[in-house]
């Protein structure tokens, strides 16, 4: 995709997504993906942490989810914060709740970066974002950054 063209998707994402399912989520405050979370979650959007190690559990008041499937009602965006090679499953999970969960973006951490699992997503009719963050997205095309 031409750099315009993305910029122009991520712009879009950020503006229309209200939803996001986190893989990864950490309930350590320590940690990347909980402070990704922490952020989004102070500019309205609604963050469900998926992580099978702590499902049942809450993360910045968020019910923890084991899997994509057992989550309530839809989300809009996929937020990888797993490596490479467990995006594909991630993806592999996520294409067949697309439709019933009104899913729309496979985003892909910085640092993720799985081609395959990009193109049957987006074979499957969703955007896909590789090795950017949100957090990161947010804050420069608001000029959050200074």
């Amino acid at each position: 995709m031409e750099p315009d063209n993305q910029e122009t998707m991520i712009r879009d994402i950020l503006k229309t997504t209200q939803t996001i399912a986190m893989v990864g989520a950490s309930s350590k405050p320590d940690r990347p993906s909980h402070d990704v979370m922490a952020f989004l979650q102070s500019k309205g959007y609604r963050v469900i942490p998926v992580n099978p190690s702590v499902a049942g559990q809450t993360i910045l008041g968020e019910r923890v989810y084991a899997a994509l499937s057992e989550i309530p009602g839809s989300f809009d965006m996929v937020d990888i914060f797993r490596n490479s090679e467990a995006a594909g499953d991630v993806v592999k999970e996520a294409l067949p709740l697309a439709q019933d969960k009104n899913l729309k973006t496979i985003w892909m951490q910085l640092g993720v970066r799985n081609d395959d699992a990009a193109e049957q997503a987006a074979s499957g009719g969703l955007q896909v974002i590789m090795n950017r963050c949100p957090k990161i997205e947010y804050a420069r095309l608001t000029a959050e950054l200074r």
